[in-house]
């Protein structure tokens, strides 16, 4: 089976843990390379995160465990990316 090289991930959030030790505890997981969370909203109670985590062998479940941990939800899967090599999507003129 082919390994996970990128996630995309909108992720639902309470104010603490704050993004930076959520990034901190996804990106110690292994075949995780890289973590980028950015805010995206905010609201009384929870913000809203978009997660992009990239490695040579992501483990979904560990991705969900920890963020669960944080006492986060994933509210979906925006992208996935798999096989040898990461592919980029490209723009077509059917985009705008």
């Amino acid at each position: 089976m082919s390994e996970i090289k990128r996630l995309v991930l909108d992720v639902l959030k309470p104010h603490h843990p704050t993004i930076i030790e959520m990034s901190r505890r996804i990106g110690v997981l292994n075949g995780v390379s890289g973590v980028n969370c950015s805010l995206e909203e905010v609201d009384r109670e929870t913000e809203s995160v978009k997660i992009t985590i990239e490695g040579t062998s992501i483990d979904f479940e560990a991705v969900e465990e920890t963020i669960s941990d944080c006492g986060a939800v994933i509210h979906s899967v925006d992208s996935v990316s798999a096989g040898k090599k990461l592919v980029d999507e490209i723009k077509t003129p059917q985009d705008r």
